[in-house]
């Protein structure tokens, strides 16, 4: 049995389809939004939750539908995609020679599996940026790659450059902590073994 994707990420893509996992992906047409009364990690498990309950219910053959959300928190608030440049530039320059926390929560649903499982998982991961100059930042700042993530940076990009630490899970900082996912699918379904893509 292979994972329906609940994500339009081309990075969890990637991440699912380098372990043989990935079967199809269904984007969900949601909109994200933090409530007042709700915490970063409340948050990020809520979207994840939904995003995979909106395509679970349009499914109807057994199947494991997999969803994730993920958010940069800096002093407790929550960097999401930037909307525009001067977001971009004002969310580098505050991460800027400090430290991170990288937050993905993943869940897991099984539909019209024999174990109806629902899981929700969120890791952490604690990035450290070193100090950034205003040259660096407008530059970064004028590519593609800070806009369709959270927090304006991609690890796995340009935005490598900027990290000197990580405590934690490299791939949940891309979007998806894969040896938890790949935990959770054995423990809980014990149906899926990888299938390695390596050239």
């Amino acid at each position: 049995m292979k994972i329906i994707l609940a994500s339009g990420s081309p990075r969890r893509q990637e991440l699912l389809q380098s372990v043989g996992l990935l079967g199809a992906v269904k984007k969900p047409d949601m909109k994200e939004e933090m409530g007042s009364d709700e915490t970063p990690l409340q948050y990020v498990k809520r979207n994840a939750f939904e995003k995979a309950s909106y395509v679970a219910s349009g499914l109807k053959t057994k199947s494991v539908v997999l969803a994730a959300d993920t958010v940069v928190i800096l002093d407790g608030r929550v960097l999401e995609k930037p909307a525009s440049k001067a977001q971009a530039i004002a969310m580098l320059q505050a991460l800027s020679g400090r430290s991170h926390q990288v937050v993905t929560a993943y869940a897991l649903l099984g539909v019209l599996h024999p174990k109806e499982v629902q899981k929700v998982r969120a890791v952490e991961t604690k990035v450290v940026f070193r100090g950034l100059t205003e040259e660096e930042i407008e530059a970064y700042a004028n590519t593609k790659e800070p806009y369709d993530k959270a927090g304006g940076y991609g690890i796995q990009g340009a935005g490598g450059a900027f990290v000197t630490e990580i405590h934690g899970s490299y791939t949940n900082v891309v979007g998806l902590p894969l040896a938890q996912v790949c935990e959770d699918l054995a423990t809980e379904f014990g149906a899926f073994t990888p299938e390695f893509d390596v050239p």
